[in-house]
């Protein structure tokens, strides 16, 4: 538990209460200010969206009419289409509005009759959709790349093709029959263009403002980067505009001619972050000044704890000097706060008394720490040297067999939880019994360690190195993959070993098998077995060798 002084636990209850308090206004003010905010601007997007829908609208419903009354006109309804006027009337109105990239008559039977620069006169456009639904009732249809007129017009400037939005209306003879179609084609910028101005006379008070145009499948059809994805649609319960994927988006559907089935929507969106900011600047204009204030509050609590806590500080000092053993003590015994002064009292009277019980009880634990940390140092030394001889072979330093039984066991465990493998070395020296029997026993116990040394100087320091059994030695690998495989590993311990120099002996070899752990094993024993295997196949190999 952190303790501090009266003065420094006032100062901080009344700065922590008063920054807690300023902090929750700050945010109970940040979140009505954020709410209202986001109410807002998403207004400010519905309304935006609705003004690109109805200029949209509109001007879809002038386009259709135009082509409407073009093929009411009274040179149309005497049933002659290569009439001179008809195209003389389609070029005046294809000058006058450069939205249009193609306009034309067909008859009944799809083929063109005349078009504005004679483009496609004498083709059939039976098959296209604006002259099928032509035939039946007026018709708006939605963007499509151009087909017959892509290699006919000058392409785009930034290589993009040519897209179309379509208008058709029926031609009908003075009986009332269907002679054929009059048809136009906008091009799709023209289309852009009014959504486009529409959002950016709005930028200025919505920054970061993004228009789209969504078809009656929820799909973007502009702009281009965004062509084809997928848009929510409309929450029924919404205010008209909803959050999500890190926008503000209000979508409103454009009012279209009634007699076209063009059924699009205007979605006008602004990133979040961006709508959000004034709000966020509020929220951090009040924590900043939730921070100063509490600063404040706390100044003056530290002042007015500083009153109160100065001779309850003295006290403790004093106290503090008794404590160490210092001179200089002295306890207010009169006061102005009687409660103060009789602590005081109570003090000094219980010092003198303890004072020299202290001094004397100091002396005794002196003499018994000292006792028990000499017995302890001694226990701690007994206690290694006995883990030491249990788990070490006595003559080369390694571990020894009990502790490589438990290594193993462990070994054996973390590989059937995790999965990692490890491999077993089975090392023994070649014609040790000769080396006993001529230079006797000794010797041979010079050779076993530094046969050790050598086996712990060429293996990796997280591989386990023990002494098996007489002059067998074992080494665990926890770690198998390359470049220290198992293979190599043993070829740097016989390289090591055939290379040294013993003295008395000269130069000796060891003979060495391998032996992978393996899942299906359900005892130990199986690994020792196979590395044993392959250690009598090294032998009889010639010796000298790893198998």
């Amino acid at each position: 538990m952190l303790k501090a002084s009266l003065r420094s636990h006032l100062t901080l209850w009344f700065a922590g209460l008063s920054l807690l308090t300023l902090l929750s206004v700050g945010f109970y003010v940040g979140h009505i200010a954020t709410e209202q905010m986001k109410q807002a601007s998403g207004n400010a997007l519905l309304s935006t969206a609705r003004s690109a829908a109805a200029l949209l609208g509109e001007q879809l419903r002038e386009r259709q009419l135009e082509v409407y009354l073009l093929s009411r006109a009274p040179h149309l309804e005497r049933g002659d289409l290569d009439n001179p006027a008809i195209l003389k009337s389609m070029q005046l109105r294809t000058q006058a509005r450069a939205e249009y990239a193609w306009m034309g008559v067909a008859d009944a039977d799809g083929l063109v009759h005349q078009a504005v620069n004679g483009l496609l006169v004498g083709q059939s456009v039976q098959q296209r959709p604006w002259f099928q639904a032509g035939l039946r009732n007026e018709y708006t249809g939605d963007p499509h790349e151009a087909v017959l007129l892509a290699k006919l017009l000058p392409g785009l400037p930034n290589g993009e093709p040519l897209r179309f939005i379509d208008f058709a209306a029926p031609i009908h003879n003075a009986d009332g029959q269907v002679i054929g179609v009059l048809g136009a084609h906008a091009h799709w910028s023209w289309v852009t263009r009014i959504v486009e101005s529409a959002a950016v006379s709005h930028k200025d008070s919505a920054p970061d403002l993004e228009a789209l145009i969504i078809d009656h499948d929820g799909k973007v059809l502009y702009p281009e980067a965004l062509m084809g994805q997928q848009v929510a649609a409309n929450d029924p319960n919404s205010p008209g505009w909803t959050v999500g994927d890190g926008y503000l988006t209000s979508r409103v559907t454009v009012p279209t001619p009634s007699s076209t089935a063009l059924s699009w929507s205007i979605a006008v969106r602004q990133p979040l972050d961006t709508a959000l900011q004034p709000a966020r600047l509020l929220l951090y204009k009040l924590l900043l000044l939730g921070v100063f204030a509490a600063i404040g509050c706390g100044l003056v609590a530290y002042y007015l704890a500083l009153y109160l806590s100065r001779p309850i500080e003295q006290l403790a000092r004093s106290a503090k000097r008794v404590q160490n053993n210092q001179p200089g003590a002295h306890f207010p015994l009169q006061h102005p706060v009687q409660e103060i002064a009789q602590l005081g009292q109570s003090i000094d009277a219980m010092t003198q008394s303890l004072l020299g019980k202290e001094r004397q009880l100091q002396e005794a634990n002196a003499s018994l720490e000292a006792t028990v940390a000499q017995r302890t140092a001694a226990l701690t030394q007994a206690n290694a040297e006995l883990l030491s001889l249990a788990t070490h072979d006595s003559l080369t330093g390694v571990f020894n067999r009990r502790r490589f039984d438990e290594k193993l066991t462990e070994y054996n465990l973390l590989f059937r939880r995790t999965g990692r493998p490890f491999a077993l070395l089975l090392i023994d020296a070649d014609h040790f019994k000769r080396i006993n029997d001529t230079y006797g026993h000794a010797i041979g116990d010079d050779v076993l360690v530094q046969l050790a040394q050598l086996i712990r100087e060429s293996t990796r320091s997280t591989d386990f190195v023990a002494r098996y059994g007489g002059e067998e030695f074992a080494v665990l690998l926890p770690e198998v993959a390359q470049p220290d495989t198992p293979e190599v590993v043993a070829e740097k311990i016989r390289t090591a070993i055939a290379n040294a120099h013993f003295p008395h002996v000269g130069n000796m070899t060891v003979s060495i098998g391998i032996g992978l752990a393996d899942p299906a094993d359900n005892i130990q024993t199986l690994l020792i077995k196979r590395a044993d295997q392959q250690l009598y196949r090294a032998k009889a190999a010639g010796r000298n060798q790893i198998a």
